[in-house]
């Protein structure tokens, strides 16, 4: 499993294409060459890249789902909507194509913020502003989150 660190601007071409910061490529240089998948967010109107193992576990995941229930199948149709195979280039750039690009509203100042195993990718302003607006809330939410974890060597407290 991948742990990511850290949120980082970077821009994008007028192309669509954005450069990985080399602190991004240096945490994901063992698994580089595996390449990823880039999906739209089910919660928020920024993208999700995927390292192609942590994919290939959650369509592990999503594959036991039973498609002859609609909503399983409905589920799995929407998840998988716009699911792109990218690489970066030899410059270390990665092209976001043009349905994605739109779908994030995407301009040219972009923020890559890790969320565990994944990057999410924003247009910097709706990152800023959904941080914003998410901070009022955050303390309540950490607390029934995180509040009811025990002690017990593998969780939290």
């Amino acid at each position: 499993m991948v742990n990511l660190i850290g949120t980082y601007e970077c821009k994008a071409d007028v192309k669509g294409r954005l450069m990985l910061p080399s602190t991004v490529k240096k945490q994901l240089s063992s698994i580089l060459q595996d390449g990823f998948v880039l999906k739209r967010s089910v919660f928020q109107p920024c993208l999700e890249l995927y390292p192609m193992g942590e994919w290939n576990a959650m369509m592990s995941k999503v594959n036991k789902l039973n498609r002859f229930v609609k909503k399983n199948n409905d589920f799995i149709r929407r998840f998988t909507a716009g699911v792109k195979i990218i690489e970066l280039d030899v410059s270390g750039r990665m092209l976001i194509p043009k349905d994605l690009h739109s779908f994030a509203g995407i301009s040219k100042e972009v923020v890559l913020s890790s969320s565990v195993n994944i990057i999410e990718i924003w247009d910097k302003a709706k990152y800023e502003k959904a941080i914003n607006e998410a901070t009022v809330d955050f303390a309540d939410l950490a607390e029934e989150v995180m509040g009811n974890l025990n002690e017990d060597g593998d969780e939290l407290s």
